[in-house]
């Protein structure tokens, strides 16, 4: 059974709660995400470890109700 966007939407915010999430189906069938998270969470940890972090909030769904996700994560830029 395919993940709605809002399900996985609820699970990163609930997760990361001052992230900048943006979510786009990249086959429009539920399965296939991509998903762009900036959040002071991941600021100084290694993109894997965020990663890790990211599948941690899915709480076991990575791979059943949702088949792929690919990830762009990151702190806030501190520039500016």
């Amino acid at each position: 059974m395919p993940m709605p966007v809002e399900t996985l939407h609820a699970y990163l915010t609930e997760a990361f709660p001052d992230a900048e999430i943006a979510i786009e189906d990249l086959a429009g069938d539920g399965d296939h995400y991509k998903a762009r998270i900036v959040s002071t969470a991941f600021a100084g940890i290694p993109r894997v470890k965020q990663h890790q972090l990211v599948y941690a909030a899915l709480k076991g769904h990575m791979g059943g109700a949702l088949h792929a996700l690919a990830l762009e994560t990151s702190a806030p830029s501190t520039t500016g």
